[in-house]
């Protein structure tokens, strides 16, 4: 329990009071004292009608699970109640793990039977198990001349896992789309792909090499092979977990925003009937799951993501992709999400992507920072703001040039920012099994 402010200066008007007593006459050393009995009087009453420590009690409800990057998860419930006639304002704040974004005070009003209520969001900076230490209440007497503290221990480890609740939303709204059933029917039944559908009878027009000359001697009759877009691809999404992916970009840790679209790609892909497999590595290799099919695969794949944890190792790229060539016995579609700085430290990266697309299709996706065509764009007032402009645009500069010698190898290039780069890198993969490039 302290005293106020308003306590203090409250105090220290009886000097002036004092002051006046000696100026004027000594007789009025009376009001002095008079002054500084009320002023005790009324610490005492406010002290003797303020809201005790011990009656007032805090009740928390954590949700269970956090996903990374989604800001409409469910917040914490702080209930508050006291015992009390008068009962008080509390001002409510919580001590978070530093992993969580700090967040400002509330303030609750609570008064006898009738409990307070409040929610704090919780904005996770990473994946993991960040804790919910405590939460520090404070609140003064019906006067305000005296306040108290009281710290109530939570305890409370909320894990916080891959944005997995995008994946659904954004699978429900492209499979319940009639036009994205329409594009997979086509696919199936009327596309130029190289695995055999069926057998339809000919007509002029059809391509006479597509004439089955066995099966229309058995039915007298000419018949045609009806062919399907093949499927039964295997994908391998490799994530990169060096240091770089682990800078934040939009709040959100770069890795995060990988994983997040790596999961959509892999949903998709699943559903499609497509093999996923899941890669990551750093200075060495971290998580490695064989590609498998089918929409039940795909747990196993979002338990394989959350495991990848942030690193501050340098990424090896000849390890890593070397490692990756090896365990990979069939052409497949690779799906590289990893981060560069520029064209010097990208000469590795460049090098063995070019050995890896000797055998397989290789997507290299990459998160492009908005801040930074925002400040090389900006008008400068200052000399620091022409540096930072002609810094900022010379790293475009740089990361244009890796991403066109990339693409002069033949490998598919994707620079998004982290709201685009799911949907791009989603398009990017029906185009490539449109167009059955593997």
């Amino acid at each position: 329990m302290r005293p106020t402010l308003r306590a203090v200066l409250l105090t220290a008007g009886a000097f002036p009071v004092a002051l006046l007593s000696a100026l004027l006459s000594t007789r009025l050393w009376t009001l002095w004292l008079a002054y500084l009995a009320l002023v005790v009087l009324l610490v005492g009453v406010d002290a003797l009608l303020g809201l005790p420590r011990r009656r007032l009690q805090l009740a928390t409800h954590a949700p269970d699970m956090l996903y990374i990057g989604d800001p409409a998860h469910e917040p914490l419930s702080l209930d508050l109640t006291a015992r009390h006639r008068l009962g008080a304002e509390v001002e409510v704040a919580l001590e978070l793990h530093d992993d969580f974004v700090p967040q400002p005070a509330q303030k609750v009003r609570v008064r006898g039977a009738r409990p307070g209520h409040a929610t704090v969001a919780l904005a996770p900076r990473r994946r993991g198990a960040p804790e919910i230490a405590a939460a520090w209440l404070r609140w003064s007497g019906p006067l305000g001349l005296w306040r108290r503290h009281k710290r109530v221990a939570i305890g409370t480890a909320v894990p916080v896992v891959p944005n997995t609740r995008a994946v659904r939303a954004a699978a429900i709204r492209f499979f319940s789309s009639r036009e994205f059933l329409a594009g997979l029917k086509v696919e199936r039944f009327l596309g130029d792909g190289s695995e055999f559908e069926s057998l339809r009878e000919y007509v002029p027009g059809h391509d006479h090499r597509a004439i089955d000359w066995k099966s229309s001697a058995r039915h007298r009759k000419l018949l045609v092979q009806n062919f399907r877009a093949e499927r039964n691809h295997q994908i391998v999404l490799a994530v990169d977990t060096g240091h770089l992916m682990s800078e934040p970009l939009a709040g959100v840790p770069r890795l995060d925003h990988a994983i997040n679209s790596a999961l959509l790609l892999s949903y998709f892909g699943l559903r499609t009937g497509d093999r996923v497999g899941l890669y990551g590595f750093d200075e060495k290799v971290r998580s490695w799951t064989d590609p498998q099919g089918g929409v039940a695969a795909f747990p196993r794949l979002q338990a394989a993501s959350a495991e990848l944890d942030y690193t501050k190792s340098e990424t090896n790229f000849t390890l890593g992709l070397a490692e990756l060539s090896t365990r990979l016995r069939r052409r497949s579609l690779v799906v590289l999400l990893t981060d560069f700085v520029d064209v010097v430290t990208a000469e590795l990266m460049i090098e063995n992507l070019e050995k890896l697309t000797r055998r397989h299709l290789v997507v290299f996706v990459t998160l492009r920072d908005p801040e930074l065509a925002r400040v090389s764009a900006a008008p400068p007032h200052t000399s620091l703001d022409l540096y930072r402009a002609v810094v900022a645009a010379d790293l475009g500069r740089e990361r244009e040039l890796v991403l066109r010698r990339l693409r002069r190898m033949g490998v598919a290039t994707i620079d998004a920012t982290p709201d685009e780069v799911s949907l791009q890198l989603l398009n990017r993969y029906l185009d490539i099994k449109r167009r059955e490039m593997i």
